[in-house]
């Protein structure tokens, strides 16, 4: 038996991948089993090559694994763009119709079975899937019952008769497998769990579920890969609370839609992607120049222009502290998984409403899109802070018919936010530079004096952890740093590492902008060199520690911008490399 497994499912996209993969994890994580999966897939509606890799594992896993141990293909094509991952114990079950051949180079065991045909034999050939799903159940020697109860849950609403032909696939498709299984090699069964279910998500689902948990009411955005679903999910639940979402035409008119909203005195957001994010650069500098809260996620992609809209990279971290033009204070933190994008969106819509700035969510399309096991979530941390909004009457003399000093200069750098309609509150906003009470001033002196009250107000921001830290090492020979969804191969590969000899500490960076120098410094300073994990061709996390931290003579880049997440090896293969270049290092007993 196997402590995990790693699964995945081939084809053309519209052939039902998606929903394949789907029930095989719903499945699993109701055996309390722990997931990690990723889809790979096209940016067209429908056709070209998608597939669904699911990790299930007796323990948390955070990462894609390395390598494969099955493969349901219902073409040739997932074949040849897949058995690389695949060793001479796995095994590659292909339907019948895409009249496969082995390529020469491939090592996995491949075996032939009708999906299509005995769909079709049972009613309709869609319910190919069900089928291989049956052949997984018999290789995996999985229950059977489990996904009979699964597809009950799934298909009733269409009626009795679709979950019975469904189910009757299900099983014809585990008998024919099981008549295949003879000659075999490697072992495919999993030990059985010892947990509960738990929670299994896409990082975008976490941040709508903490969106809605932070309070907020209203979310303004224009659809864009990948970051729709975040959309999607506060269409289905935002009115449950009272709540309304808008599809806007265009993400300029999203950004505004949310700084109005905000303005108001309600919880407000937008999410976008790169492309979506340029637009709303002039937005995001109103929102600084007017003390308006403001939350953005950008859920980033391959780029630029259209460039890669499916597929992983971390390409926009400099223009998400540097893109508007002029200075204002700006936030941007960046969650290392689904659990926690949850709590991190929670923290991110306080931030903007006790600092009066915006605050950027710095997602990615592994973690946006890549389905995950959470634990439970713990609401009891969820704690509401308003800063200072004042939502009451403001005591003021009778005759003073001044506007309120909405911009007062101030030692934190925060001023007394009024909404609108507060007796006593009235001020003026604009875009351009003002005076304390909002009205439009070129005063050098009020210049300086504001542009200082603005800039203050982060100076010496830390969120509640800035990093993930991981160092038990006091002296390190590798210190590996990331951000978002690089976090799993790096703790993955840091565990090989480790027990190769190699002392490895590891920084997972959550707080971007302003840069926890202090910290990472203390961590740079205990390691001999410092590797730096990204998903962009410049190296621009690499960058940004070389601006605030004295690193230059030991930091080492690690970038990948193929479109593709890191792997565990990836990591581990790296530092083995740096370790044997590295004098005093052991690694596997010679030095």
């Amino acid at each position: 038996m196997k402590s995990q497994v790693s699964w995945k499912v081939g084809g053309q996209q519209g052939e039902g991948i998606e929903s394949t993969g789907e029930i095989f994890a719903t499945a699993m994580n109701r055996e309390g089993y722990y997931l990690y999966g990723y889809r790979h897939f096209s940016s067209r509606i429908k056709g070209g090559h998608t597939n669904n890799k699911i990790r299930v594992s007796t323990t948390p896993v955070h990462a894609i694994s390395d390598d494969l141990d099955i493969l349901i293909a219902f073409d040739q094509e997932t074949i040849e763009l897949n058995h690389h991952e695949m060793r001479d114990d796995s095994v590659i079950i292909v339907d019948a119709k895409a009249k496969p051949s082995r390529p020469e180079n491939c090592k996995a065991q491949l075996i032939v079975l009708p999906f299509t045909d005995i769909a079709k034999e049972l009613g309709t050939k869609l319910m190919k899937n069900m089928v291989a799903i049956g052949a997984t159940c018999a290789i995996m020697d999985l229950d059977i019952k489990s996904f009979e109860s699964l597809i009950a849950n799934t298909f009733g609403k269409k009626g009795e008769n679709i979950v019975d032909m469904n189910v009757q696939a299900l099983q014809a498709g585990y008998e024919a497998m099981k008549e295949e299984m003879t000659d075999l090699k490697g072992d495919y069964h999993l030990e059985a769990s010892q947990s509960e279910p738990h929670l299994y998500m896409i990082g975008n689902d976490a941040i709508g579920l903490g969106a809605i948990s932070a309070g907020s009411k209203f979310m303004a955005a224009y659809p864009i890969t990948p970051a729709s679903e975040i959309m999607e999910y506060m269409i289905e639940n935002l009115p449950k609370v009272n709540g309304a979402v808008i599809q806007t035409e265009d993400e300029i008119a999203a950004a505004t839609m949310a700084i109005g909203a905000n303005y108001a005195g309600v919880r407000a957001f937008t999410a976008s992607a790169g492309p979506g994010l340029s637009l709303m650069m002039e937005s995001i500098g109103l929102s600084g120049m007017t003390e308006t809260p403001l939350v953005i996620v950008n859920t980033q992609r391959g780029g630029p222009s259209t460039g890669l809209p499916t597929k992983e990279e971390q390409s926009d971290l400099m223009q998400m502290i540097y893109g508007t033009h002029g200075d204002i204070p700006k936030i941007v933190v960046a969650p290392t998984d689904a659990e926690d994008s949850f709590y991190l969106t929670v923290e991110a819509f306080n931030l903007a409403e006790e600092y009066q700035c915006p605050v950027i969510i710095l997602s990615d399309l592994q973690l946006a899109l890549g389905k995950q096991t959470v634990e439970q979530l713990d609401f009891s941390r969820v704690e509401i802070k308003r800063g200072e909004l004042l939502q009451s009457d403001i005591e003021r003399d009778e005759d003073d018919k001044s506007y309120f000093k909405r911009y007062a200069l101030t030692a934190s750098g925060v001023s007394p936010r009024p909404i609108p309609g507060v007796k006593g509150g009235i001020h003026h906003v604009t875009g351009v530079e003002h005076s304390s009470e909002g009205k439009p001033s070129e005063s050098a002196q009020n210049r300086q004096e504001q542009m200082d009250k603005r800039m203050r107000k982060t100076e010496k921001l830390l969120i509640n952890e800035p990093v993930i830290d991981d160092q038990p090492y006091d002296e390190a020979d590798i210190l590996y740093i990331g951000f978002i969804s690089t976090k799993g191969a790096i703790q993955e590969g840091k565990a090989r590492l480790e027990d190769e000899g190699i002392k490895v500490n590891h920084l997972q960076i959550k707080q971007l902008h302003p840069f926890p120098t202090q910290i990472v410094q203390e961590a740079v300073d205990k390691a001999k060199k410092v590797v730096v994990v990204e998903h962009n061709y410049q190296g621009q996390l690499a960058n940004i520690l070389k601006m605030n931290v004295n690193v230059h003579q030991k930091l080492i880049n690690q970038t990948k911008y193929d479109g593709t997440p890191f792997l565990p090896h990836e990591i581990e293969e790296k530092g083995l490399e740096i370790a044997k270049e590295t004098e005093g290092v052991v690694t596997g007993g010679n030095i």
